[in-house]
């Protein structure tokens, strides 16, 4: 059996309120593209195929599209729900869908779902294990409290009672201890959600969504494919991609990773405003994709934003880093800037505040202009 693994779709989302439906929906028929050409029996996809548990009419119709490609190209669909999503919307006729190759897992009422593909070396189970918190399991347990998130999960993959001695494929959405977050994730204080990548030993290859960097939990079998697009702006230097698995006889499991070339990429770009206007001249088309400009001048650039948007449209964030916005001062600082400010002047007062808050002094032209407003403010009140 061979299957493509792909997680955290996300679909409906909006980076820096920007939409992001038309890249979604060209990631999707990447998707597809890359499964019919590997000859794959289904796309397993982990969880939060939605961004909100109420998606948007959009974000449903580009699911909705993506379901009816594959099943077009006789690809199965396997797909569980998220933290991000509503388990009765993912789940919704999940029963009748089942029959056409669209295994969807419903709400978790203390069974695992499961599917069941044959090849020539016997059956393959597909176990699918939504997002669950010990609160949730707890309710369909009568016997039991749990209060951890390792006792909770370990105890819902006993009850997918799965056959170690036939290949078994877990699909779970959950934060396995040793994965490496990035911004667009939900962070739970403390690491409290952690669980134990031992828990599932046994398994053939665990597909794991939740975490939206590609990466393995201690062995190639147990592995995040990583969300499709760059969904924060700190993932500018990461690839995304998705993982080709191929089962054969029990114990033998091949994984291979594909490359996916998003519409836009989320970039990092870092200069003077001047070095950047002039960079347009070697980056060509590249000027369309998303951009967090990070500006190293050290005065202010008047409507620089507006401006570069000539340039590069989609910038969605613009910062300074600079000696000033490296520094934050303190009240400690402040106070010992205004040390004896009995025998300080108005304007000597704001220059001590300017070269703390700035951590360099004023330049001629700025002192020049504090004195002038200082001397109107004397004459206005008369002293």
């Amino acid at each position: 059996m061979k299957f493509l693994h792909t997680s955290d779709l996300h679909l409906g989302k909006r980076l820096h309120e920007m939409p992001l439906i038309d890249d979604q929906r060209h990631i999707l028929s990447e998707i597809c593209r890359i499964a019919e050409e590997n000859n794959c029996d289904a796309v397993v996809a982990a969880g939060d195929i939605y961004d909100k548990s109420a998606p948007s009419a959009e974000a449903v119709a580009l699911f909705d599209r993506f379901v009816t490609e594959l099943h077009e190209k006789g690809i199965a669909l396997i797909a569980n729900y998220g933290n991000h999503d509503s388990a009765d919307r993912v789940g919704f006729a999940s029963a009748l869908l089942s029959k056409n190759g669209v295994f969807l897992s419903p709400r978790f009422d203390g069974k695992v779902e499961k599917a069941i593909f044959r090849d020539e070396y016997g059956e393959v189970r597909v176990h699918l294990l939504p997002f669950l918190k010990p609160v949730t399991v707890t309710a369909t347990c009568p016997d039991g409290d749990f209060d951890s998130w390792d006792g909770a999960l370990g105890y819902a993959i006993g009850l997918a009672e799965a056959d170690f001695s036939q290949r078994n494929v877990i699909v779970c959405h959950q934060f396995v201890t040793g994965g490496e977050r990035s911004e667009s994730e939900e962070v739970n204080v403390g690491g409290a959600d952690n669980v134990s990548a031992s828990l599932f030993d046994g398994f053939d290859y665990v597909a794991l969504g939740h975490l939206h960097k590609p990466q393995r939990i201690a062995c190639d079998t147990v592995r995040y494919s990583g969300s499709p697009l760059k969904y924060s702006l700190d993932e500018h230097n990461s690839e995304k991609s998705v993982v080709i698995v191929t089962l054969s006889e029990k114990g033998r499991c091949d994984t291979e990773t594909v490359p996916l070339v998003p519409l836009h990429d989320v970039r990092r770009l870092c200069g003077t405003y001047e070095e950047l206007t002039l960079r347009r001249n070697y980056e060509g088309t590249e000027t369309e994709d998303y951009f967090h400009v990070v500006l190293l001048d050290e005065d202010y650039i008047p409507d620089a934003l507006y401006r570069l948007r000539t340039i590069y449209p989609n910038i969605m964030k613009l910062e300074y880093a600079n000696i000033r916005s490296a520094h934050n001062a303190d009240m400690d600082e402040v106070s010992d800037a205004l040390a004896g400010e009995e025998e300080m002047t108005p304007s000597e007062m704001f220059e001590a505040l300017y070269r703390v808050q700035n951590n360099a002094p004023m330049s001629e032209s700025e002192r020049s202009l504090s004195e002038r407003i200082f001397e109107r403010l004397n004459r206005e009140d008369g002293v």
